[in-house]
């Protein structure tokens, strides 16, 4: 552990949401529920379906906790959330049934404070994907989510929420007005499928079940973002130029999307499909141009070439729920074919911290955090660091999918 901070007790065990609060989270969340004309297709839940019960849900935006309080009314539960929502609430989310955890790391205390909590009769909600999606797309699934639901021994209800990207992406928060939202929510699993199914067979069931596209299903709908800024920020996530193949010199403005390297441009239109304004247009559909930057990052794993390192990144750490902690001197961050490190001082001591492949199915980043800056979020079971590249060239969404690619070689 670095430093002497005090740090969130993750042996705590959830408490049932009070009653009291019920009413007041219903209040929160119907308004937006509301003014987004949410739809939630239950024709694949049993009449008779009754908590305790797991439910996985996808992760796009905030509208998702509220959506999700609607699915499940009149119903209460307990949510899985990270630290950083805990941040100057702790006793609130306590109070409405949070669950407090570090994300991408293996806990114990997790896997205990959720059986606690299916052992009191309640609904279990996990966003498994424990991140917003970067482009509206399935993120990566835990394999360990399957060896969860069978310990649980529950029934295990998928609710899958679509239009959520669309109206606050996370390259661009914000609320865009987006009518009607749509969900459905389904049982995939009964008390005797857990049973019988084996860990891979409900892990591949969950897959099937997650598989969505944000930017099919608004073309599919007709649904316009009229916005004039509505490309803005789009850089975050393709942040390589398919024309000349440079890297980390997108930018955007506007409904623009711009390579600085080579000068091309692409629109984006109110469908949410891109267009070059001269050439080819390579990528019109979003999603494969994020899959294609996966591709090209995939291949420089596979050739064991992909490396980053920064000497220079501002240190914020989330040792409890209270507050950041800024370290005043910077840190050195590496990624390569080994996992992350990051090693510095403070208070006068040394520190040197690893996060090896084999731990780390996926990493979380976040694009401008509280307009201080693009950033890396990694985890110990004691402390969150949030950390800021100060210079170079980089850019997190390729650490994020590197992160992912070493995995998968690694676990292959």
């Amino acid at each position: 552990m670095i430093g002497d901070f005090k740090r969130y007790d993750m042996t705590r065990r959830p408490n049932r949401q009070w009653h009291i609060l019920r009413p007041i989270t219903w209040l929160l969340s119907y308004p937006d529920c509301i003014m987004h004309k949410a739809r939630i297709n239950k024709d694949g839940i049993p009449a008779d379906l009754k908590p305790p019960y797991f439910l996985l849900c996808n992760h796009n935006s905030f509208l998702d906790f509220k959506v999700m309080t609607k699915a499940v009314f009149p119903h209460r539960a307990n949510y899985v959330v990270a630290i950083d929502g805990f941040l100057g609430r702790g006793w609130l989310l306590r109070a409405v049934g949070c669950i407090c955890n570090r994300k991408f790391v293996r806990s114990f205390n997790l896997v205990i404070n959720m059986m606690k909590a299916k052992d009191n009769g309640d609904i279990v909600a996990l966003f498994p994907e424990a991140r917003y999606s970067l482009c509206g797309t399935t993120a990566i699934i835990p394999p360990s989510l399957g060896k969860m639901v069978k310990k649980m021994n529950i029934p295990l209800v998928v609710l899958l929420m679509h239009g959520h990207h669309i109206n606050s992406p996370f390259w661009n928060t914000g609320n865009r007005k987006v009518k009607p939202v749509e969900s459905e929510m389904k049982l995939i699993c009964t008390v005797s499928d857990v049973q019988k199914l084996s860990v891979e067979e409900i892990n591949e069931k969950i897959t099937l079940a997650f598989q969505y596209d944000e930017y099919a299903w608004q073309k599919e709908r007709g649904i316009r973002i009229k916005s004039k800024k509505r490309a803005e920020g789009l850089h975050k996530v393709l942040y390589q130029c398919p024309a000349c193949k440079a890297e980390y010199r997108m930018s955007s403005c506007g409904i623009l999307l711009r390579c600085d390297a080579c000068g091309k441009e692409w629109e984006m239109s109110e469908l949410g499909e891109l267009s070059a304004l001269s050439g080819d247009t390579e990528f019109s559909h979003i999603p494969d141009w994020y899959e294609w930057e996966r591709g090209n990052v995939r291949e420089e794993v596979a050739e064991g070439k992909y490396s980053w390192t920064c000497e220079k990144v501002r240190v914020e750490s989330l040792p409890n729920d209270k507050k950041f902690i800024v370290f005043p001197n910077r840190a050195k961050l590496t990624h390569g074919m080994d996992g992350f490190s990051l090693s510095g001082s403070y208070n006068g001591e040394d520190y040197d911290i690893h996060w090896p492949v084999a731990g780390m199915h996926a990493c979380h980043i976040e694009y401008d955090y509280f307009g201080r800056g693009d950033c890396v979020d990694l985890n110990t079971n004691d402390d969150t660091f949030y950390l800021f590249p100060e210079e170079g060239d980089f850019a997190v969404t390729k650490i994020s999918l590197a992160a992912e690619e070493l995995y998968k070689k690694r676990t292959v």
